[in-house]
């Protein structure tokens, strides 16, 4: 089971991903996801957490994100770390709205 936190920025981001890192998740199992893909690249540098790419997706499904809308993509993503369709186009709108996604998932 994920625990997914959605926040307005990049220093709010930082405070969840250290709140989740005190309960126990390493920064490998934490995620963050943003719309916007240099806002994206920006906070993953400077916070140092993981992209979703093909250990998460696969390979057929990471390069399909190529020729993907930036929204197609991203609920791909959302979808790779266990989220249902539904769940995975309600956080979408959360990232169209400039809002920031930070995910937590124990591996298995």
């Amino acid at each position: 089971m994920n625990t997914i936190k959605v926040v307005e920025n990049g220093v709010q981001a930082k405070r969840e991903i250290e709140d989740l890192m005190m309960q126990g998740y390493s920064k490998d199992e934490i995620y963050l996801l943003a719309h916007d893909k240099t806002r994206f690249q920006d906070l993953t540098d400077s916070l140092d957490i993981n992209e979703i790419g093909v250990k998460e997706q696969g390979v057929i499904e990471s390069f399909a994100n190529v020729f993907r809308k930036r929204g197609d993509e991203l609920r791909a993503k959302l979808e790779s770390l266990g989220m249902s369709p539904l769940e995975a186009e309600r956080y979408e709108e959360e990232l169209d709205r400039g809002k920031v996604v930070v995910v937590a998932g124990k591996s298995a």
